[in-house]
């Protein structure tokens, strides 16, 4: 698989994701995430994830639309939250999430958390709003296998993308596997772990390899074909984030790796979703 900074997966129905995007999760609305955004447009960055919860959602629109790259260059998640879910009111907060971006239209929409007893509701509305044409590819973020077989069995559009934790302390297998099988592309969010970036053998990697504990993650993870939102405010962070193309983990030094599952989470547990 040959990766680069402007490298792709295909999603089940052609569309054409980056392997590589800024996440601006706590990235704060005004400056802060404008400039993020303006920096990874710079470095090479096609595809940006915010959503309605992140409150951000109208800085990422104005940098998008000040770099002067055409819109149609420019890979944008939006999701919807909790408290939003259900069949009307999610198409409510999809047109909301539109007027805050600036645009009309997104390239991904992601039902934010499985919310019980109304996610199948709210991907529903996401079916209508593909059809529509409003978004040119829609998803989920945070199901287990138990809430995509449950989802997949009534749905009429299977899932393009499902956005998880996922980093060498939770490395998700199995989930890995199911969405490989069902053709869904896995993404990763928190994939720096939190920062906590002092695990030794990734030390060890980033010192073997001549390259910074961050890049060893986010290198990992492109090979293992998962699309990946390192988040970071500062430029040369953002930029240094993309410096994971010349180099090439060992099969040997991915199975060391894969080998620090902890089933460790820093976020959520999908299965209680009571906020």
């Amino acid at each position: 698989m040959r990766l680069a900074i402007d490298s792709t997966a295909e999603l089940l129905n052609g569309v054409r994701m980056p392997r590589l995007g800024l996440g601006v999760w706590r990235s704060k609305e005004g400056a802060e995430t404008e400039n993020a955004v303006a920096a990874a447009l710079a470095a090479g960055y096609r595809a940006i994830d915010t959503a309605s919860l992140y409150e951000n959602e109208e800085s990422v629109g104005r940098a998008v639309r000040a770099s002067g790259i055409p819109r149609e260059q420019v890979f944008i998640t939006t999701k919807v939250w909790n408290n939003e879910q259900g069949y009307d009111s999610t198409i409510e907060a999809f047109r909301r999430s539109l007027k805050r971006l600036g645009t009309d239209y997104a390239d991904l929409y992601l039902v934010h958390w499985p919310v019980k007893g109304k996610y199948k509701d709210t991907y529903r509305a996401l079916e209508t709003l593909y059809e529509e044409g409003m978004v040119k590819a829609i998803g989920v973020s945070n199901f287990l296998i138990h809430h995509l077989e449950d989802l997949m069995g009534s749905c009429r559009i299977k899932p393009m993308v499902n956005q998880v934790e996922m980093h060498p302390l939770l490395t998700r297998k199995p989930l890995l596997e199911f969405c490989r099988r069902e053709g869904i592309q896995l993404e990763s969010w928190r994939p720096l772990m939190n920062g906590r970036l002092d695990v030794p053998l990734i030390q060890e990697l980033a010192v073997q390899y001549g390259k910074t504990p961050a890049q060893i993650l986010i290198r990992w993870q492109l090979q293992l074909g998962v699309v990946t939102i390192p988040k970071s405010v500062h430029a040369e962070r953002i930029r240094e984030n993309a410096d994971v193309f010349d180099f090439k983990l060992t099969r040997e030094d991915m199975d060391r790796i894969d080998g620090l599952n902890e089933e460790r989470r820093f976020g959520a547990d999908p299965d209680n979703v009571d906020f």
